[in-house]
């Protein structure tokens, strides 16, 4: 977690910006031209266009974005599932927007929950490891970075703990190879996560608490230079007293907390869940940013693509300052 530490200092802002577009955060003008290069979508040929141009427009508003907030935010993450929702041209879309955030400085979170086992888990983690292959097939013109990033491009990965050790550990070796890290499940966000996740076991811990512990494990031999594990965990800001007797149970591991702002999470709230030196905890926000152009009613259909685009650019970095506010403002408070 060297890297995402630093980028947060020298930003001085723990937030993360969440590129999940859909069709319905695209502006209008956009909207537009994907249906007027789609046609009729009433056929797979015309589904297909439809996939390829609304893919096309997510890359176009994801770079939008990541032009208007590379100076002022350390991280983007990046949602596969909106993406992979187009089919192929979706996951090329995926890629395109991963590689435009790593070619911007960002410390990229690829938000794809993955959790299997075995070597199926192994071809899950090759997202941190790249395409395997003999070191005498790799290109000696390719730097060591542009190895580990292609090609996914992600810095991190989000993981599901739910079939224990042998679907976490193949990314914590792929991590530790590659120098990039994992975020664990741990106490989400969602309304139903009580199912699972406060389920009391024999020995009185609650599920999260068991899993916390184990990141807590998992995490133990990969701890950098600033004094975090490879291993995070995503712990939601829906839940702050839990949040923040996690901080303590898992004090090495970063939290990457969703559940800001649309959904209900706080600057207040997420505040207990850094460490006494207000650090360990990056907070993510999508809607609230990327969609932040909502409220303008000049972004209308009489836009061209490109004034929309600056539009959107716009209102997300002047949410993203926001954000970044009310966070610093947040832990100043709490200290």
């Amino acid at each position: 977690m060297d890297r995402l530490v630093e980028a947060i200092r020298r930003f001085d802002n723990p937030s993360v910006v969440g590129l999940d577009p859909t069709t319905a955060l695209l502006p209008a003008p956009l909207l537009a031209q994907a249906r007027d290069t789609a046609g009729a979508t009433n056929t797979i040929k015309g589904r297909a266009l439809w996939a390829a141009s609304v893919a096309a427009q997510f890359v176009d508003f994801n770079q939008s974005v990541i032009n208007a907030v590379k100076d002022i935010v350390p991280a983007v993450k990046v949602q596969i599932a909106m993406y992979e929702a187009l089919g192929p041209v979706g996951v090329s879309a995926y890629v395109e927007t991963c590689r435009a955030a790593n070619q911007a400085g960002l410390y990229v979170i690829g938000d794809i929950k993955r959790g299997d086992i075995g070597s199926t888990a192994a071809a899950y983690a090759s997202h941190l490891s790249g395409i395997p292959c003999p070191d005498s097939e790799i290109s000696t013109s390719a730097t060591e970075k542009e190895l580990r990033s292609f090609p996914w491009y992600e810095d991190s990965v989000t993981v599901n703990p739910y079939l224990g050790s042998d679907g976490i550990m193949p990314f914590v070796d792929a991590a530790q190879q590659s120098d990039k890290d994992i975020f664990v499940l741990v106490r989400t966000s969602n309304p139903s996560s009580d199912e699972f996740q406060e389920l009391i076991t024999d020995d009185n811990r609650r599920v999260y608490e068991q899993v916390a512990d184990k990141v807590v494990q998992w995490g133990s031999d990969t701890v950098g230079e600033q004094g975090f594990s490879r291993v995070g965990a995503v712990v939601g800001a829906t839940h702050p007293s839990v949040g923040a007797s996690l901080r303590a149970r898992m004090p090495q591991a970063m939290f990457l907390i969703p559940g800001y702002g649309a959904q209900g999470g706080t600057a207040s709230d997420v505040a207990a869940m850094f460490d006494v030196h207000g650090e360990g905890a990056i907070v993510n926000s999508s809607r609230g940013i990327i969609g932040a152009w909502r409220t303008d009613p000049a972004c209308n259909s009489q836009l061209s693509v490109e004034d929309a685009l600056q539009l959107v650019g716009k209102h997300a970095r002047r949410a993203a300052l926001d954000m970044r506010d009310s966070l610093n403002t947040a832990l100043k408070e709490r200290s």
